[in-house]
């Protein structure tokens, strides 16, 4: 990695990580991705149930349903292929007390909140209450200044982005940018601003620094 690209990363990681910690949460940071999984494993390893948000970070990018320390472990996936919207129902619910849900986040503001945005509200319901542990992994690109600036990158980047991966029928689907439309299909529909741990929840954050998701 480039140095100064590093030294930047580290920089703006200190400032994000020194404010979820004052704002309740486990908070750290790993430079890469390789050295973030080691300690995942370590989590994993430590529960039973695990469900998994609709996250690119975390199933494409990080792969972490494919590592060695998840066999045998019971998992919530509602992102399978070939099951029926019943299925994927069922499932949501059941992440919602499972033992660790496994997710990533829209936005990470410098003063230590979590802005994200949801179609049908699963991933910021168990972000927030039910497993006995959330893990939120992020990478370095979902660093913004503010809220604000948050909702405008899960609009301008993230939510165009998910639009087209599910192949909804939505006007920035088409386009790659937030018209606030009122599709049927639009995935924009919850917004959630944590800013600080909500209590008695266990929430940890690991930010890396790698352009992870969307």
């Amino acid at each position: 990695m480039n140095e100064i690209k590093k030294w930047h990363n580290q920089t703006i990681a200190e400032i994000v990580i020194n404010s979820l910690l004052k704002n309740g949460f486990r908070a750290s940071y790993y430079e890469t991705s390789d050295t973030a999984l080691k300690y995942i494993d370590t989590i994993i390893l430590e529960h039973e149930t695990i469900g998994v948000g609709g996250s690119m970070t975390i199933i494409r990018d990080l792969k972490i349903l494919e590592r060695d320390a998840i066999n045998g472990k019971k998992i919530l996936n509602h992102n399978l292929p070939d099951i029926s919207m019943e299925e994927k129902h069922e499932i949501r619910k059941r992440q919602q007390t499972c033992d660790l849900f496994l997710t990533s986040t829209n936005a990470i503001t410098e003063d230590g909140k979590l802005v994200n945005i949801d179609g049908v509200g699963n991933r910021v319901n168990a972000m927030l209450f039910g497993p006995k542990k959330t893990l939120i992994i992020a990478g370095i690109n979902k660093v913004v200044t503010n809220v604000d600036d948050g909702i405008k990158r899960i609009k301008r980047i993230a939510s165009p982005m998910n639009a087209r991966r599910l192949n909804v029928n939505t006007p920035c689907a088409k386009l790659g940018y937030c018209t606030n439309c009122d599709s049927p299909q639009r995935i924009c529909r919850v917004i959630s601003i944590i800013e600080k741990r909500p209590n008695p929840s266990n929430v940890e954050v690991i930010l890396i620094g790698e352009n992870l998701g969307f």
